[in-house]
């Protein structure tokens, strides 16, 4: 699609991405703003129940103690152990909840594509 019409006609098309496949952070992108840490006593609710993220919102779970689930609905349908080693992503508005098996402690820490220095933020 190196044309503008070749580009507006594939507006509203689904195409395979393979790095959100993979679940890799887009080059660019940098932290904004990280939740509490929340452990089993205290994850909201809201954590537990499906939700997403915004358009253009990528997060990364990060537990720091125990193992947290982290259940992604469609289009992955998949279930990960989250752990100190291995975080978790979360694609933009893809739905995903997370459930706790035991002691737990993690946070959720936000992403989006970097401002260029010049501009405030």
């Amino acid at each position: 699609m190196l044309t503008a019409e070749g580009r507006q006609s594939q507006i509203g098309i689904e195409v395979a991405c393979a790095a959100c496949d993979r679940r890799e952070v887009p080059a660019g992108y940098e932290p904004y703003r990280r939740t509490p840490e929340f452990d089993e006593n205290s994850v909201p609710e809201a954590l537990l129940r499906h939700h997403s993220t915004k358009r253009g919102v990528w997060a990364r779970i990060h537990v720091t103690r125990g193992t947290l689930d982290y259940c992604v609905l469609a289009p992955f349908d998949s279930r990960e152990s989250l752990t100190p080693l291995a975080p978790g992503i979360i694609l933009p508005e893809v739905e995903h909840h997370v459930a706790t098996r035991g002691p737990v402690s993690f946070f959720v820490e936000f992403l989006r594509p970097a401002l260029p220095a010049e501009q405030p933020r």
